[in-house]
């Protein structure tokens, strides 16, 4: 089928995107979906800095690629060996699927699938075939999904299903930046009452980690980022503190969560750990960054350095407590949203993540 997608071709581009423009908005061919896929009409789709840091040349991935990865929509056709969906089911894209066969889905969350980080890296779906071409040529998806489009084939094992009572916007923030952020809290951090929880970094990952912690009772909750519009966006949200990276004082805390993916910031993390606390670092720095720390404190304070990545998730596990959480009025994902753009506003779209002026930017389809 045709479809319409937003397709890098050049990676690093300089700034400003709105100039440059690394992405196209093209019309592509869409295969129907292998027997354990399935066709999804995309309904809303964040815009998160996974997706900025392979335009940019952070993550360097095989072009060109369609990008996108946390998204919402509505099943359309399922592949012959698909049995538990049906067309018309709402379903949340996730940008790692899980075989669940390998040694690291056997570690319940905590080490990444090891055939969905391959595809993952190589550009294809977890069969690894491509679904995706333009004028001929071979088009690569981005993390398993490619949701900056109107149409994605996506593995089954890409998606999770919720009920239509979760409205688009939010079930497509479940798939990433509440994933992320809140599963780092959940299932890493697992804060107790009467502890503090520090979050540096007040992005999207890292709001959606404030608002998980702020639903955990007798928790005290507190913002760092560089930037005084997230601070006191946080304090709005209800982090009982939000501060300047140089400005932290004194503040120790259990539980910390860098969530910028930077050296500086995971040492501001470091420096902010109480003893026998945990530093859980979420954000995806260049690979050639590099930390000088001392490993003096990690023995003689008892504390702890912690990667997560997908927050530590099972998504099938842990996107139905999220939902739950909401439901409740415990997790209000909708304030993480900054604004709605249209798919021919992504590359002005990535400016905004770049300059830090958004937590959030969905496209509405």
């Amino acid at each position: 089928m045709r479809i319409r997608g937003a397709v890098l071709d050049r990676i690093g581009e300089p700034r400003a995107y709105a100039q440059s423009r690394p992405l196209t908005i093209a019309d592509l061919d869409l295969d129907e979906p292998g027997d354990t896929e399935l066709l999804v009409r995309i309904e809303a789709s964040g815009l998160c800095h996974s997706d900025l840091s392979v335009v940019d040349g952070n993550r360097v991935r095989p072009v060109p690629m369609l990008l996108g990865h946390e998204a919402a929509g509505i099943v359309e056709a399922a592949g012959s060996a698909v049995t538990d969906m049906t067309v018309g089911q709402r379903v949340v894209m996730t940008f790692l699927p899980r075989c669940g066969q390998c040694a690291g889905c056997a570690t319940d969350g905590l080490a990444p699938c090891i055939p969905g980080s391959a595809a993952n890296g190589a550009g294809t779906l977890l069969s690894g075939a491509t679904r995706l071409r333009r004028d001929g040529e071979d088009v690569r998806h981005h993390l398993g999904v490619s949701a900056f489009a109107t149409h994605a084939v996506v593995d089954r094992r890409s998606v999770v299903p919720v009920d239509a009572d979760v409205p688009p916007v939010v079930a497509s923030l479940l798939g990433c930046a509440v994933l992320t952020g809140g599963g780092a809290v959940l299932n890493a951090g697992e804060p107790r009452p009467g502890q503090t929880v520090a979050v540096v970094g007040a992005g999207g990952v890292g709001m959606a980690a404030i608002l998980t912690a702020l639903a955990h009772d007798d928790v005290r909750v507190v913002a760092i980022d560089r930037l005084p519009e997230k601070q006191a966006r946080a304090r709005e949200l209800g982090a009982h503190a939000a501060h300047a990276p140089e400005a932290v004082g004194d503040l120790k805390a259990e539980v910390v969560i860098e969530a910028v993916g930077h050296p500086a910031a995971l040492e501001t993390a470091l420096a902010v750990t109480a003893p026998g606390g945990r530093t859980i670092t979420v954000g995806l720095p260049r690979p050639d960054a590099r930390l000088e720390i001392s490993p003096l404190a990690f023995v003689a304070e008892g504390r702890s350095l912690i990667g997560s990545y997908l927050g530590s998730a099972v998504p099938a596990r842990d996107i139905p407590r999220f939902v739950e959480m909401w439901r409740a009025g415990r997790l209000p994902v909708e304030s993480l949203v900054s604004s709605t753009i249209a798919l021919d506003e992504i590359n002005e779209g990535m400016d905004q993540l770049a300059d830090g002026n958004a937590v959030r930017q969905v496209i509405e389809f």
